[in-house]
Order: C-alpha cells, then structure tokens, then sequence
C-alpha cells in the first residue's frame, strides 16, 4: 500500500526541520487520544508562560530532566558511571510572557523516568503524579516524589505550525498548470479603488520576485523571497509558490491594497510556533499591517490550543489598535479545532465549493469557523518552471508539470486571503480598522449564511 498525503508531509517537514533548523519533531497525539488528531512537534523543549517558569524549572529538575546547581555540588555521574551534564537549565526566550526550557532526555538514569520522552514531561508538569526517582548523592536508594500539577495553559509543546494539512492539506491539493495570459479568478472587483490605504501583510513562505513584474496586478507587492522558487534552474519546490498564489488573491479582491509578504513556513511548509510568533511579532513592529492573512495552522496536544499565540495576543496583538488577524480554517473535513483559526481573537476561514453553493468537501467546519468564501478552484499567479508533484495520486511515478506563470488552487489556503481583501477593500470604503471591518462583514455574513454551511462572504 502507497503512503497517505499526510505520511509524505510529514516525512518532508521532519527532514527539512533536522537537516535545515537542526531542531528535531515528531508525530504527537492529543491528550483525549483520539487517534485522529495528530500534530508535530519539537522534540526536547517545553514552552511556559514566565510566571510558570520557576514552578516548571522546580518540577523538572526534581525529577532529574534538568541539570541543576545542586547536581554539579553532589555526585557528576549516572548510576551507571557517565557524565551528567552540569550546566545550568537552558532557558531561552521566545516573546515577551514566553520562554522555551530544554529537556534533558537522556537513556542513562536507572530509575522509572528511563525514557522519558517530551509529552511524558509534559503530562507530568500539567497534570502531577508520583515518580520514583535515584538521589544522585546516593544511587543505591530511591525515593518517591509527589509532583502537584500546575495545570492547562502553564505549559505546552512547541507545535509545528504548517501550511500543509493532516489530510487533505492546506493546500487541499497540490497546484495544477493554467495557460499564460488566464484570468484571476476571483477577478477584479467593480471597485478598482478598493484595499487604498490599507496594508495587508501575508505570513507565508515568500515572494517571487518575478512575479510582480509579469502579472499587472501585483505590481508593487513586496515580500522576502520563496526560497522554494528556484530560478536559476527554472524549478518550483515543494509548496513554492503559496504566499505569491496568495497575494495575487488578496489583489483580485483590494487590487489597491499595499502587501508585503514575509517568508516564514520554509521547512517543508512548516515553522515551529516559538519562530512563528517571533516573525508576527516583526510584522507588528516593522510593517505596520492593518490586516494579517496566515493561512496555516495546526492541531494542538489539548483544548488549550497554541500557548505563544495566546500569549502573543494578550501581550502584543491586543496592544495594536485595529489589527485583525485572519487565518484558515484547515482542510480536513473535520470539525476538530484547528489552531489558531478556533481562538477568539482570529477571523477563522472556511471555504465555500466551485459553485459557490455548499462547503468545499475538503473545509474543516464547526461553531469555531467565523465565515466561509471562495476557496475550489481559484486561479492566480504562480512561479514559473517545473514543478514535480509528491503526493497520491501523482507521485508514483512522479508527474512533472510545466508552469507558465498561472496555476489552479484549492484550499481554505485560498479562501482565507478573500476575506483578507473583503476587509481591506470594505476599510478603504469606510473608514473602519481592521478589527471593526472584518466584524462588520462577518454580521453581513451571517444574514446571507447558506443552510448547512453557515456565513459566507463572496467578492463583489
């Protein structure tokens, strides 16, 4: 039997992440383990709140996942006569409310925490329990120690954030070749006065350059480069593309809008959300966006969702008057939360079928998704050159396609820059900030929400 869509995501983003971040993820389950819902994550580090972080660095280095002072005073080797490490627990800082503390997982301790792997650590930080653990001063003797648990939202996994789904993707599916010269689709609205004076800022995996000089309507869109988009040999790596096929949707909509694009999902389609939250943050500070359009997202270990996300709008987003964020829904046709589009403090995008009637078979759904748009089906700019596709059912053989510019894409990916324009053109109309814009059109959505489906936003 061939491997799913998903196992050659994740096969490809944990590769990228060891040989290009040098950081190490795996596959988790969530904490209700449902078998269904699965995630990566960084293996070795925990992220906590800083008012935790005292309570956490104590809990851990009882248990001997930490080096501590007192261990370096005691007894620097294992039961079994190797080295302990001696240096103090490293600490390191994410955001402002945010720090990172590495594990020491080692295969050398003879007590019952042998093995101990990183949601284990965190199961133990979250929820307490009683370990035996060897004194290192006396290894011959254990003892039992009483961990009180500090529970939800102290402490999380640094999950990978990606722009490719668990099932279907996000994109729902891989990009296919349109002929030079078609037309956008959603095409430019009746207002060609709409998104002026708004910046939209587009967190995704960059910009090509040659794009904005080929395709009119991207003229002036600015953006770090696709790393994926290789020009010299005229090739198109693995979800190249996606942030230019995105800020071409967000002009067909508010073809006056300024965009910048930032590169940041460059692992496969994947950041980890420590470096993810540091990049929104830059957004924040240098490019004074109105709107944010991230059409990526993850499934998280419990109902808590994204511990830095959280965090990052308490302590930042919040503090930015008018600033909406607006983030896809997902495409596994599930209704499970799908993080951050399920926090309250996001406009969550669904996608609507080709024909505009019915959800698209691949949109996550649920009381969490705030509106749903065009997202089958979408033509808009893409790189050029040749692209070889790596999932079923085109990877065995692999098919190999030429692009000339153009592509057709599916996925709330596509409908989430929609409404990312739908807010900037209605701003530039009235005179609202990103926040009371997107509001307004999501109350509009729901008087023409379709049965079955829920509030829906279409271009004019």
């Amino acid at each position: 039997m061939g491997r799913t869509g998903q196992e050659i995501q994740w096969e490809l983003m944990k590769g990228r992440f060891n040989a290009g971040a040098g950081r190490v993820v795996e596959i988790g389950a969530g904490r209700s383990h449902d078998a269904d819902t699965e995630f990566l994550y960084e293996v070795g580090r925990l992220l906590v709140r800083e008012e935790h972080g005292a309570a956490v660095r104590d809990i851990l280095a009882r248990v001997y996942l930490l080096p501590t002072r007192r261990d370096r005073e005691l007894d620097r080797t294992s039961p079994q006569g190797r080295p302990r490490p001696t240096e103090e627990p490293v600490v390191e800082p994410v955001i402002a409310g945010v720090r990172t503390i590495r594990l020491e997982l080692t295969d050398d301790r003879n007590d019952d925490l042998r093995g101990y792997d990183t949601i284990r650590a965190l199961r133990l930080v979250l929820d307490g329990g009683s370990v035996e653990v060897v004194d290192p001063s006396r290894p011959d003797q254990r003892r039992t120690e009483v961990i009180e648990g500090l529970g939800a939202g102290a402490v999380s996994l640094n999950h990978v954030v990606h722009i490719s789904g668990n099932g279907g993707g996000c994109p729902a599916v891989e990009p296919e070749p349109v002929p030079a010269g078609s037309p956008p689709d959603p095409g430019h609205p009746t207002d060609r006065g709409a998104g002026e004076g708004v910046k939209v800022v587009v967190v995704d995996t960059g910009f090509d350059p040659e794009a904005a000089a080929r395709i009119p309507w991207l003229a002036g869109v600015t953006g770090q480069p696709d790393p994926g988009v290789d020009t010299a040999n005229h090739t198109i790596n693995e979800y190249a593309g996606h942030g230019t096929f995105i800020a071409g949707v967000v002009r067909g909509v508010a073809p006056r809008a300024e965009i910048h694009v930032r590169s940041v999902f460059n692992f496969g389609g994947g950041v980890l959300e420590s470096d993810l939250v540091q990049a929104l943050d830059v957004a924040l500070d240098c490019h004074y966006p109105d709107v944010i359009s991230m059409s990526a997202g993850t499934y998280t270990y419990d109902a808590s969702g994204l511990l830095t996300f959280q965090v990052f709008h308490e302590r930042r987003l919040s503090h930015h008057k008018g600033v909406v964020l607006v983030v896809a829904a997902g495409n596994d046709s599930d209704r499970k939360p799908f993080w951050p589009a399920a926090a309250p403090y996001t406009v969550s995008v669904g996608a609507l079928a080709a024909t505009g009637r019915g959800r698209a078979g691949f949109s996550n759904f649920g009381g969490w998704v705030d509106v749903y748009a065009p997202g089958q089906d979408l033509v808009n700019a893409f790189p050029t050159g040749t692209y070889t596709y790596r999932e079923p059912p085109y990877d065995n053989p692999p098919r190999v396609e030429t692009f000339h510019g153009m592509a057709r894409w599916s996925g709330t990916s596509f409908s989430t820059p929609v409404v990312a324009g739908l807010i900037a053109a209605r701003m530039s109309k009235t005179g609202e900030n990103g926040r009371a814009a997107a509001k307004a059109l999501v109350k509009e959505a729901r008087k023409q929400a379709q049965p079955g489906v829920g509030a829906i936003l279409l271009p004019e």
